[in-house]
Parts: structure tokens; C-alpha cells; sequence
């Protein structure tokens, strides 16, 4: 494979990113299903290595920007439920180009930790994973029953809210021949239910001012130990994703602030891809779509295209960071100069019309039914980690039954 032809490859990769990052619901996932459907196409005029070098630049750009829609427009990515209330607080106080700097000191910390700790991670998924691979559900189950049990006073919502979240979950992800089954679900619990809260009560984004990051090193040392740990579980276990590797992370570190919460999360997804390479290459598994990807144009890959891949990880990153940079910027600039109730209708309407357009009146239905639990437990004050049950219940009843 040329130099010019990965050049070219990641050089798309990176734009491709940006697009899928910035806009709700065109997920890299989508993207992944369409290189398979052109794949005949593709490879005639290129090699199955430079598509996954494109692949891989892709979903590592995705995984810098994606914060970016959640925080300023409270319209999550999967994986990025948990940021959407810490960084609506953090926008909501003049601080949301602060929020996104957080996010992106986590992917490029968790990053460059996991590049450095690769040949470790690819000699413990070896050994490790014929012993853990059946406890999974019940792991999941005891960190639920964990975090329930410490809402003293709440416990009842609490528990209330992980299975009314969890129902809905089971009852989406069985549903045959969806588009996008994620997207109105996990829109209407986080995204979806917090914007018309802020539409109810008027809420005005302040000015966004230039302030100095409150991120401590001590914080920093634990948000991304503790991402680049559940990146690790997360990317070789089958069923335990991003998100129930956050909720595990969050019970490790303690109270970090939201500060080190957006950066523990901004680190997560990176992570998970950047390790998902290590578990293509020892397991021949893959744990993503877009990873999945690789797999079926690539087969099992080799040593020097694990050493490619990791080298196109880190350029990727780097301008992924500055990329992001800049667009967070210009979002903090102009989220002031518009009026914000219009913008959050907007939103409102825009993520409307995406779920029709997926999944027509059944997709619309999830939406409403996800929202309506969402609001019920800000009514009832309880965490909004609680609603991932949507995703961790079919994980925990997959496994155990």
C-alpha cells in the first residue's frame, strides 16, 4: 500500500469523522454499512487495508467530535449519554468550549495511554478472556444493584427508572428490521427529555467567556486511568459498550467533578475503538461496527498493519483535537448570538424528522415513550446513569438466561 494512498485514505477518514461527528444520527455505524454495500466498488480501485485505514480514521475522528452535538445541542451520540447533564451544566455556567477541551483531553490522554500500553493489553486479552468472557452479566448486574442501593431515599425511583428504561430497551432492540434503533431511544432518554426542560423553563445559554480548566492532575490521572482501563474491558467483552463501561468507571473513580466526568467519557469511546484493533488481532473478534468493517475487508490482520493502524490512530488524533478546537469555538461564539429557545425547537424538531425518516411512526413512538421516561425521572430527581438500563438489561438478561 503507497504512502499517497493512505495519505488520501485518512486524510478522508478525518472529513468523514467531522461530518458523522457534528451531525446527530449519521453514525459511524451507517457509514460502515454503506463501505460493505460498495465494497465491490472500492476494491477495485484501492486494497481492502486502505479502506480500513479510512475505516479506522473515521470512527477515531467520530469519537473527538461527537461531543460536541451533545454538549451544545443536547443531542447525544451513543456513548455520550452520560456528558449531555455535566455538560449542559458546564454550557449553562459560560463554560461549554470548557466542556468540550475536558472531552478531548480525555480521547487524546486515553489515546496516547493506550498506544503506549498496546503490547500489555494485547498479552492480558489473551490470557484473560476464556475466564471472564461468562461473568459478564452478572457483573453488570452487581454494579446496577451497587449503584441503586447507594441512592438512599431514591432507591425505589431509582430502581424504578433502570427498569422502565430497561423494558423500553428490550422492547426496541427485539424489534426486527430498524434502521437506527438507537438513535429515538437513546434521543427521547437524554437528549430529548433535557431540552424540553430547558425549553419549559426558559432557560437562556449565558455569554460563553474564555476560563480557565479547573481540571486537576489528580483528576486528569484518574479519568483517563480509569477510561483507558473500561476502553480495555469494554473493547474485548462482548455486549458491555461504551456506555456500561462508563457507569462502571464512575463507581471506580468517585466524584471527580464534572470536569473529570467529561473527561473520563470523552476518553471511554476512544479507547474502546483505538483497543478494538488489539481485539481484532488477538481474538479475530470484533466488538464495533466499524471494526466489524475491517473484519470483513480485512480478515485477520497481521502484526505491521496493527503497527499501520495504531500510526494512523495517532496522527488522526492529533488533528482531530485541533479540528475540534476550532469548531467548539466557533459554537460557543455563535450559540449566544441566536435566540436559544429557537435553537433547542430546532433541535426538537430536527431530531423529529430524523426518526422519521429511519423508522417512520414506530420510530416516532419510541421517541415519545423514551422521552416520557426521561422527564419522569428528572421529576423524580433521579440520576440519569440510571436510564443506560436500556442498554445494560438486555446485556444482563443476554448473558445470564
Amino acid at each position: 500500500m503507497s504512502y499517497i494512498n493512505t495519505f488520501i485514505a485518512l486524510t478522508l477518514g478525518i472529513l468523514s469523522g467531522v461530518i458523522t461527528g457534528l451531525i446527530p444520527g449519521i453514525h459511524v455505524n451507517l457509514i460502515a454499512v454503506l463501505i460493505i454495500s460498495f465494497s465491490s466498488i472500492l476494491l477495485a480501485v484501492t486494497t481492502p487495508v486502505t479502506v480500513a485505514v479510512y475505516i479506522i480514521s473515521l470512527a477515531l475522528t467520530h469519537s473527538f467530535l461527537d461531543s460536541i452535538p451533545s454538549i451544545y445541542l443536547g443531542a447525544p451520540d451513543a456513548g455520550q449519554e452520560l456528558n449531555v447533564l455535566p455538560g449542559h451544566r458546564e454550557l449553562h455556567q459560560g463554560r461549554g468550549h470548557n466542556a468540550i477541551t475536558y472531552t478531548l483531553i480525555g480521547s487524546l490522554g486515553s489515546l496516547i495511554t493506550c498506544v503506549s500500553l498496546f503490547p500489555f493489553f494485547i498479552i492480558t486479552m489473551a490470557f484473560i478472556f476464556p475466564y471472564v468472557k461468562g461473568g459478564i452479566g452478572y457483573f453488570l448486574a452487581f454494579i446496577m444493584i451497587f449503584m441503586i442501593g447507594k441512592d438512599r431515599g431514591k432507591r425505589l425511583k431509582s430502581a424504578a427508572a433502570f427498569f422502565l428504561s430497561g423494558i423500553l430497551g428490550l422492547i426496541v432492540l427485539s424489534i426486527p428490521n430498524m434502521e437506527q434503533p438507537l438513535f429515538p431511544l437513546l434521543s427521547g432518554l437524554f437528549g430529548f427529555s433535557i431540552l424540553l426542560v430547558s425549553l419549559a423553563t426558559n432557560s437562556i445559554i449565558p455569554e460563553q467567556t474564555n476560563q480557565p480548566l479547573t481540571l486537576t492532575k489528580n483528576k486528569l490521572t484518574k479519568a483517563v486511568s480509569a477510561a483507558s482501563g473500561v476502553g480495555f474491558i469494554a473493547a474485548f467483552l462482548p455486549g458491555f459498550g461504551s456506555s456500561q463501561a462508563a457507569i462502571v468507571a464512575t463507581n471506580i473513580v468517585g466524584d471527580i467533578g464534572d470536569e473529570g466526568f467529561l473527561t473520563l467519557v470523552g476518553g471511554i469511546n476512544t479507547a474502546n475503538m483505538l483497543l478494538s484493533i488489539a481485539t481484532l488481532y488477538v481474538l479475530e473478534k470484533a466488538r464495533n461496527g466499524a471494526i466489524l468493517t475491517v473484519h470483513k475487508l480485512v480478515g485477520a490482520i497481521t502484526l505491521s498493519e496493527v503497527v499501520l493502524f495504531i500510526g494512523v490512530a495517532l496522527v488522526v488524533a492529533g488533528i482531530a483535537t485541533i479540528i475540534a478546537l476550532k469548531i467548539s469555538k466557533i459554537f460557543a461564539h455563535y450559540i449566544t448570538r441566536v435566540n436559544y429557545a429557537k435553537v433547542i425547537t430546532s433541535i426538537l424538531v430536527f431530531i423529529t424528522i430524523l426518526t422519521i425518516y429511519f423508522d417512520g411512526f414506530l420510530g416516532l413512538t419510541i421517541l415519545a415513550t423514551a422521552t416520557a421516561i426521561g422527564l419522569t425521572a428528572s421529576y423524580w430527581g433521579v440520576g440519569k446513569n440510571h436510564l443506560m438500563g436500556c442498554l445494560i438489561l438486555p446485556v444482563i438478561l443476554f448473558f445470564i438466561l
